[in-house]
């Protein structure tokens, strides 16, 4: 079985800001939702656990594994916004006029100004997850990003990018895959942490 964890919550500002590559930590609440899945998942043998090389994410591995072993995964890097990162949605939309309605239309191919599009993500991410399926014996722990997550559940699920955020996904939820010979198999989707 592959546990694929989102990190936990970061510093959220109201309203929200593009994240992407920017590095932020685990608020205390993150840390308490990663230590949450720690108890959780004491019991599980992970056989190797990978992480995105971002600070929240390593963090989060570091929590959860109770200071144990993991793998830097630098493809599993949530999707880098370019200039829009750190920006508000109202300053992405001054200082380029268009853009955001044109991400919206065609959320998987738009490329933000020195940025990635979800095609872009989903060509390196994808293939770093499918390689750490394959090698994968027993139990993974994989720690990844929202978007990274979206794309590789959209894959394993055979869905179009384009209904990525169909899928949603809660700071510290767990998605459940086993790589089965007929495919993906998904066990369980955005299963959140129980801390107030």
């Amino acid at each position: 079985m592959i546990y694929l964890l989102r990190h936990g919550e970061v510093p959220n500002t109201k309203p929200r800001r593009f994240v992407g590559q920017r590095e932020l930590p685990l608020t205390p609440h993150g840390r308490a939702q990663a230590a949450w899945w720690r108890d959780r998942l004491a019991e599980v043998e992970f056989q190797a656990v990978y992480s995105s090389d971002l600070g929240r994410c390593r963090q989060t591995a570091e929590i959860v594994t109770g200071g144990g072993e993991y793998q830097l995964v630098p493809a599993l890097r949530e999707i880098t916004l370019g200039q829009w990162e750190g920006l508000l949605v109202s300053e992405v939309e001054e200082r380029f006029p268009g853009e955001y309605e044109k991400r919206g239309s065609n959320i998987a191919g738009h490329r933000p100004a020195g940025g990635e599009s979800f095609a872009d993500l989903a060509a390196r991410a994808v293939p770093a997850f499918e390689e750490i399926a394959a090698d994968a014996e027993g139990d993974i722990l994989v720690v990844g990003h929202a978007g990274v997550n979206r794309v590789i559940l959209c894959h394993s699920l055979g869905l179009e990018l384009a209904k990525l955020f169909n899928i949603e996904l809660n700071y510290c939820s767990l998605n459940l895959l086993e790589l089965t010979p007929q495919g993906w198999l998904v066990h369980g989707v955005n299963l959140r942490p129980e801390v107030d």
